[in-house]
């Protein structure tokens, strides 16, 4: 082996050098984005407001009717409901709104027809 070889050798590790140099920014700014998405996930997290313990699903037409009476975080609630206290939530079944069986609303509610 001649010096010229240990030089070219020599070359070609540091350019290897300055190119993983080059990839490791690129995955540490990958890691620095991904970091800051997670942030801001926590954060929404943080300052999303609790769920309401009852809701009303809304029907559709003039008036949007009370269609189901769900306890809060029920997975059947459609995109129309209206968030209510446990007096209104009691009052809607009293009229004649239907209780989600999903949710188990009458008995988290404590409502007992008849």
């Amino acid at each position: 082996m001649s010096d010229h070889d240990d030089v070219t050798r020599l070359q070609l590790l540091y350019g290897l050098r300055r190119y993983l140099t080059r990839e490791l920014r690129r995955v540490d700014a990958w890691i620095a984005q991904e970091q800051q998405r997670e942030q801001e996930r926590r954060r929404g997290e943080q300052a999303r407001p609790p769920a309401p313990d009852w809701l009303i699903e809304l029907g559709i037409g003039q008036g949007r009717p009370a269609v189901l009476v769900h306890a809060g975080g029920c997975d059947m609630v459609r995109a129309r409901w209206r968030a209510v206290d446990r007096t209104e939530a009691w009052r809607q079944r009293d009229a004649g709104v239907d209780g989600c069986t999903h949710c188990a609303l009458d008995a988290k509610l404590g409502y007992l027809e008849g």
